[in-house]
């Protein structure tokens, strides 16, 4: 059974809105080197890189292993899913964050343990969540009709 897309955007959205207040600069879907691409990936305002991986049940969970792949990529790990998610299911590995998420907010249930990144691959990851980022904002304000009533 596939993942399901409405639940998968409601808690991305949560998780999107906690970045937010804890001012985390973040892009969801965002390509990797490997191919693949995580769910969400912020900078926090220290510097560190975290990647977030949505389940929206627990099929979508139990189909899909590739989350090790992501902690070459990250300082801190987490999953993101609902409240009512089977958390027994998920890993107890220390390197593995909990983030409980619903479309309007979302906490931080578990931290991850933190596996600092070295800094050359720091630095190329920062600087490809820029690039990303600046890359879909560009997008948006040309779709937008251009820079136009922007504030500085």
């Amino acid at each position: 059974m596939a993942a399901r897309p409405e639940i998968t955007q409601q808690v991305t959205r949560g998780v999107s809105r906690l970045f937010t207040e804890l001012n985390w600069s973040h892009v969801t879907e965002m390509p990797l080197r490997s191919g693949r691409r995580v769910d969400v990936m912020a900078l926090d305002p220290s510097g560190g890189i975290v990647v977030v991986e949505v389940k929206s049940d627990m099929a979508d969970y139990l189909a899909d292993r590739k989350w090790h792949e992501y902690l070459d990529f990250c300082d801190r790990f987490y999953f993101a899913v609902t409240p009512d998610f089977p958390r027994e299911l998920l890993p107890g590995d220390p390197l593995c964050g909990l983030i409980l998420a619903d479309q309007y907010e979302a906490v931080i249930a578990r931290e991850a343990e933190e596996a600092r990144l070295n800094a050359a691959r720091r630095k190329s990851l920062t600087l490809t969540l820029a690039r990303t980022a600046a890359r879909r904002l560009t997008l948006l304000l040309d779709e937008a009709g251009g820079l136009n009533g922007l504030p500085d």
